[in-house]
């Protein structure tokens, strides 16, 4: 696959289907979503952001570039500590590939441990991409592997993995994330709901990889899962300043946070279905990250904000961004999450 990453930092066990799929608007990918389209089997269409939201994101990248390599370094010290010097990163594409370039870069320079590091598919009620799975346990011992994400939101994902790794004997189904809101997971950077960047931006800052991508007509029964290249847009491409700024920051010396969180963060989305009357909990999006994403990439309806968040400098580029899309924001109590965006019902659109 095709990336603006380098070979050493990063192997994308993805079929490259650049021209391949039509991209599709917003509009148009929600309404056959909802009338029952698999989401895998469309991709969005990826555009440069507005100078506007660009300011945004440079505000919140020199403003969280540290919280972010903090909680690089809590996490990987606890990789290290758990699966030792053998550990073989398997970054979930696209949002953990960053993530596992972070933590194979601060375990280098801390450890002098070179980690090998591939990014692979998974996709929600779809599973993991089996071919992918069976060219690293051809290749590596099945304990050595460790799944990377950027963050839990719900927890889908999660449930998916452990779900699909039912049938790889000796491969742990725990996952390794920068900011775990949910609860899911001890092996986090930390419980809070922190704004890391690379959330803000699509392809241009992971690799100008599109999200991957499942459809039978294209990807055949031997084939990973596919993913598109957009070369397109290499004149805007943030990857590598996303991670060399958060490298800037590093600090070998990270003492993991006190502050623990109570509950599930599942509980509380159950709870904001009840309140907005949601049947289906896969409309509420929970956390900065997975609002950012409603934004980006969906119909949303409304955004809920902490109240106590209302003027957090974390949270600009998301008032920005429903400014610019002409999204409510409503004050809502959250404890698990600082946000959270609710994708439109079809029948509202």
């Amino acid at each position: 696959m095709r990336t603006s990453y380098r070979n050493e930092d990063v192997i994308f066990l993805l079929k490259d289907i650049t021209g391949l799929v039509q991209p599709q608007t917003a509009e148009e990918r929600e309404r056959l979503i909802q009338s029952g389209r698999h989401y895998s089997e469309m991709l969005p269409v990826e555009y440069v952001p507005t100078e506007k939201y660009m300011q945004a994101y440079q505000e919140a990248l020199e403003r969280y570039a540290r919280p972010t390599a903090r909680a690089v370094g809590i996490l990987a010290d606890r990789i290290i500590r758990e699966k030792g010097s053998d550990a073989v990163l398997v970054s979930l594409a696209r949002a953990g590939t960053p993530v596992g370039i972070l933590l194979k870069h601060y375990i280098q320079r801390k450890y002098r441990i070179q980690i090998p590091h591939y990014s692979i598919s998974i996709i929600r009620d779809r599973g993991i991409d089996h071919n992918a799975m069976k060219y690293l346990l051809e290749r590596y011992e099945a304990g050595r592997l460790l799944f990377v994400d950027g963050w839990i939101g719900k927890g889908a994902i999660l449930t998916e993995l452990k779900k699909d790794l039912s049938a790889y004997p000796g491969v742990s189904p725990e996952i390794a994330v920068l900011a775990d809101p949910a609860n899911e997971t001890s092996l986090c950077g930390t419980h809070e709901d922190i704004l890391i960047p690379s959330s803000c931006l699509n392809c241009t800052v992971s690799g100008l990889v599109s999200r991957t991508f499942l459809r039978e007509d294209i990807i055949g029964s031997n084939d990973f899962h596919g993913a598109v290249y957009y070369g397109e847009l290499k004149d805007s491409d943030r990857s590598y300043e996303f991670i060399e700024r958060i490298e800037e920051m590093f600090c070998f010396d990270e003492k993991p946070d006190e502050w623990q969180i109570c509950g599930k963060g599942i509980d509380e989305v159950r709870a904001v279905a009840a309140e907005f009357g949601i049947e289906d909990i896969n409309f509420i999006k929970p956390g900065i990250g997975e609002t950012t994403r409603v934004l980006l990439r969906r119909i949303p309806w409304k955004v809920l904000l902490d109240g106590r968040c209302r003027n957090d400098p974390q949270l600009e580029h998301l008032i920005r961004l429903a400014e610019e899309k002409q999204v409510p924001i409503e004050s809502y109590p959250l404890q698990h999450y600082k946000c959270c965006g609710i994708i439109k019902k079809i029948a509202d659109m």
